[in-house]
């Protein structure tokens, strides 16, 4: 049995060792597996995929919260039952509550008191409260999973909705919001790039050609002719 402990950030400001830091206090043996994605839906999370692939039964999966699995309430809970139906441990550090093994705990405490009183109205009333009341339990475990989920998805919708009013209102004061249009943003390490190249590429003001130049100054090759363009643009 193998114990995942799951770890994803959804913006550069975030850091992903707060996450690592929590699920090993508690899981010390988790094996980690880190992404970096921006989005909202759990398909394009290829390292999410890929365990989701190689996982197996009695193995555990810890997040820090809810969130980190799923922020749609609809695919989370698909997901989350997917997964308890392959007898796959779901941990929640934040929200315990919904830990599949309380969820399993929660089934197992079903009546299963059988009645025979040699009435057989009064048998089949108490056999269908019971049926109802263990349909109940099992419902409202189902119910709380999903509002986790959900309060997930509302807290993002929140911060979405919080950071558009925000841009909306920075723009009607008359700031401006993000690059002006045609302005090229000059970094530090563009401009060193650029000077050597200026500087060895035979042609401009030195005697090496392309390939010896991206050796030299060590930048992708895309990168080399983007700012090799730029330069004789500006001549």
């Amino acid at each position: 049995m193998q114990i995942y402990g799951y770890c994803r950030i959804s913006t550069p400001q975030q850091n992903i060792e707060r996450q690592v830091r929590n699920i090993l206090s508690m899981y010390p043996t988790a094996h980690i597996i880190r992404e970096v994605y921006t989005g909202t839906t759990y398909q394009g999370r290829r390292e999410l995929d890929k365990l989701l692939h190689t996982v197996q039964a009695g193995d555990t999966i810890v997040f820090d919260s809810v969130s980190r699995m799923s922020r749609n309430a609809d695919e989370g809970c698909q997901l989350y039952e997917a997964l308890y139906a392959q007898n796959v441990t779901l941990c929640f550090l934040k929200e315990p509550h919904i830990n599949t093994e309380t969820y399993r705990q929660t089934i197992q405490r079903q009546i299963s008191t059988q009645l025979e009183t040699g009435n057989a109205a009064t048998d089949s009333f108490v056999s269908s409260v019971i049926a109802a009341l263990n349909q109940y339990t099992v419902d409202l475990a189902k119910e709380q999973i999903r509002l986790a989920f959900a309060q997930a998805q509302k807290e993002v919708d929140d911060l979405h909705q919080r950071t558009r009013e925000g841009m909306l209102t920075a723009k009607l004061n008359g700031k401006q919001i993000g690059q002006e249009r045609g302005r090229k943003l000059i970094v530090k390490k563009a401009a060193a790039c650029k000077d050597a190249i200026k500087k060895y590429s035979k042609d401009f003001d030195g005697t090496l050609c392309d390939a010896d130049c991206i050796k030299l100054i060590g930048i992708a090759r895309n990168t080399y002719y983007k700012y090799k363009r730029e330069l004789r643009f500006f001549l």
